[in-house]
């Protein structure tokens, strides 16, 4: 078995995606090392189209695995989204892991006015590792209202419970500066700078008529921003990586399968790269599952004995 791996190390969003508060990267290392004592091969800073082709991959191997991720960020299409400053929330998590694990520059928040657009998992994450650089402040912004305090009727036991939750991010912000991050029911209209730097963000606050965001007349306000940080979701897999391997891809911009295997009976695909951006439970599963549908291919294949 053989990994082609993106980066320079193995364990993708685990390794560079969670920050090392969050998730110690003694932890992955460990994992591999056993992977590879195990006689996994792994072959780092590999390119798909560069390094590697469909049609090498297929010769050599006797099964494909695509396991690359929902990795294409969701932008924001903003007046001054050119100004310098201004940075997708996935590449400032990895910049921070990088310096901790090599000591690789990273995007410092040290006495910044940080500024979050989203509010999940990867927008917290934001927020604890603003905290812990020693920004001056922090402000996350979230699209969608507050989630109530307390389960309501309609939420019983043992649903999933559908509310307001403070996650370690948020503590410790609230912890540092005195306040909850978050501005809920709000969203960026425009960065403001001078001499190609962000300054200051705008923002306005926003309500829902059937599914459409309208913003609230009257509500803007400017608030000060030396660093804004994209944690807005993901949109699908990256790039050219369907013409690359001529996957056929669902509306969601991920890749369609029957099962985990695709089209081409040869390749298989699985994780947040088949079902959309996810959990790393999910991978987990999704890797077990993914690895019993090929073991029955290759039960088959008249290659294998």
């Amino acid at each position: 078995m053989t990994v082609f791996e993106q980066k320079d190390r193995a364990g993708g969003l685990l390794m560079y995606g969670i920050p090392n508060m969050k998730l110690d990267k003694s932890v992955v290392e460990r994992r591999i090392r056993k992977m590879e004592a195990e006689g996994v091969r792994f072959v780092f800073n590999a390119m798909a189209g560069r390094d590697i082709t469909r049609e090498d991959l297929k010769q050599d191997f006797d099964a494909i695995l695509l396991a690359c991720g929902s990795r294409q960020a969701r932008d924001l299409q903003i007046p001054g989204r050119d100004l310098a400053g201004i940075h997708f929330a996935v590449e400032y998590l990895e910049r921070a892991t990088r310096q901790v694990l090599d000591g690789t520059p990273w995007i410092d928040a040290w006495n910044k006015d940080v500024v979050i657009v989203g509010g999940g998992d990867t927008g917290n994450d934001c927020v604890g590792t603003a905290v812990r650089q020693g920004a001056r402040s922090v402000t996350a912004i979230e699209m969608m209202p507050k989630l109530p305090d307390q389960r309501q009727p309609g939420n019983p036991w043992p649903e999933w419970p559908n509310v307001s939750k403070t996650d370690y991010g948020q503590q410790e912000a609230i912890a540092q500066y005195g306040r909850d991050p978050r501005l809920f029911e709000t969203t960026v209209t425009e960065a403001i700078g001078e001499d190609g730097q962000i300054e200051a963000v705008r923002i306005a606050k926003v309500t829902f008529t059937d599914g459409r965001m309208q913003i609230v007349e009257g509500s803007e306000q400017v608030i000060p921003c030396d660093l804004l940080l994209i944690a807005a979701g993901f949109t699908g897999i990256e790039g050219n990586l369907k013409d690359i391997f001529a996957l056929e891809t669902t509306s969601r911009n991920v890749i369609a399968t029957d099962g985990y295997q695709t089209a081409d009976p040869q390749i298989f695909a699985a994780g947040d790269c088949r079902r959309g951006q996810s959990l790393v439970v999910w991978a987990i599963s999704e890797g077990t599952r993914a690895a019993r549908q090929i073991d029955e291919y290759l039960m088959g294949y008249t290659n294998i004995e």
